[in-house]
């Protein structure tokens, strides 16, 4: 079949491919894709974040130890699995501003514990994230509705708990303090569970996010176009500076005037297998992962994740493949071992346009990754100069 391929007529740093079915691989086609320098810069820093997250997880499971620590000699037997490639304590080292390495004489052991910042970081997340109960429950009841069986594997939520921004003992203080909404039964296979929607909810109860995109489009002072001309349009960011020929931007507006079947409409029945009912469960495929990702805190998620809920979102097709057909509305990036996701319209310059609480906590800890050990000697200068003036303090008291 045809590669669609668009090039910057002069010296451009992007090259861009548009395949509507190719016969290329999957891993060609990823490499094929096309790259975005802040995105990718973003993940550059984020690869490390994750294995940050996974390293305070397991010093906050301590909690029985004031203040929570770990061993390093535990960190290090798990260093394969967290991919620290240098091992733990040289990973420990990069972040001074979150981890502090200390030997116990007594146990004649090193440990870590996160430093007083990180540590009122995670609290201030925790608060974050109770304070939008709510919010995260109206999510997961979202999720469960744009499943055709009203239904989800326990499993699959427990992959995207945190991305939905769900407290981390959610069985407990979301799924069992709603039993109107929602009800845990036995899966098909052992020690399995099912997470189903009880609440009942008319069908236009929910409205997809990109429907108060179209929305706001309409109402603007400088909108050109009619509601029923984007009545069915996705908000399409490109990279600046990327030029886009005139045969991609017809395929595109095709593409948009589309008719297809929202998140949160029931698919009645499967659509015959001609080209313009491939079409439209393709688009479908499109607006549930793009729904999916308006529902998450950051606005993005690993592929293998989400790709737990192809299934139960009747998406028939690679979903991997979905986003890079669709890079002006998704970003894949393959930095850190995965593959992770990106709605593009919800960034700009590396950070959400419309940032929530929780995002905005996590944002500080990230930032702390970016400055790795920079300002270290300011931070260290300034203690002395706090204990010197305290000593001082002390001092003059004593002579008063």
């Amino acid at each position: 079949m045809i590669t669609y391929m668009i090039k910057s007529l002069f010296k451009h740093p992007f090259t861009f491919s548009i395949t509507i079915r190719s016969k290329t691989t999957s891993a060609q086609y990823v490499a094929s894709r096309a790259r975005d320098a802040t995105f990718e810069k973003l993940m550059d820093k984020y690869k490390n974040f994750v294995k940050v997250i996974a390293i305070q997880d397991l010093i906050l499971s301590n909690p029985n130890k004031t203040p929570p620590c770990i061993s390093l000699d535990f960190l290090s037997k798990l260093s394969q699995k967290l991919h620290l490639n240098r091992g733990a304590p040289s990973f420990l080292r990069k972040y001074p501003h979150i981890f502090h390495i200390f030997y116990d004489p007594a146990k004649s052991q090193a440990f870590c514990r996160l430093t007083d910042t990180a540590l009122e970081i995670s609290r201030k997340e925790e608060e974050a994230v109770n304070a939008s109960l709510p919010l995260v429950v109206d999510r997961l009841v979202r999720l469960l509705f744009m499943s055709t069986s009203k239904s989800l594997p326990l499993r699959a939520v427990f992959k995207v708990w945190r991305e939905l921004g769900l407290p981390d003992d959610f069985e407990d203080s979301v799924i069992v303090k709603n039993p109107n909404l929602f009800r845990l039964c036995d899966g098909n296979e052992p020690r399995t569970h099912v997470l189903k929607l009880v609440g009942e909810f008319p069908g236009n109860h929910f409205t997809a996010v990109v429907e108060n995109w179209r929305v706001t489009e309409c109402c603007r002072e400088d909108c050109s176009v009619d509601r029923m001309d984007i009545r069915y349009s996705f908000k399409h960011v490109y990279p600046p500076g990327m030029r886009l020929s005139k045969n991609f931007r017809a395929k595109v507006k095709e593409w948009q005037s589309l008719p297809y079947l929202g998140p949160y409409e029931d698919l009645m029945e499967k659509k015959k297998k001609t080209k313009a009912g491939l079409k439209g469960l393709e688009k479908r495929a499109v607006a549930i992962v793009h729904e999916f990702l308006s529902l998450t805190v950051e606005k993005m998620v690993e592929v293998e994740k989400i790709s737990h809920f192809r299934n139960c979102f009747g998406i028939d097709m690679n979903i991997r493949d979905l986003f890079l057909d669709h890079p002006g509305m998704f970003y894949l990036s393959t930095k850190g071992k995965r593959h992770t996701v990106f709605l593009r319209e919800a960034y700009e310059r590396g950070r959400l346009i419309d940032p929530n609480p929780v995002y905005d906590v996590r944002r500080k800890l990230l930032d702390l990754v970016f400055l790795g050990r920079h300002d270290m000697l300011t931070s260290k200068s300034r203690s002395v100069e706090i204990d010197k003036s305290e000593e001082s303090g002390s001092e003059n008291e004593n002579v008063d």
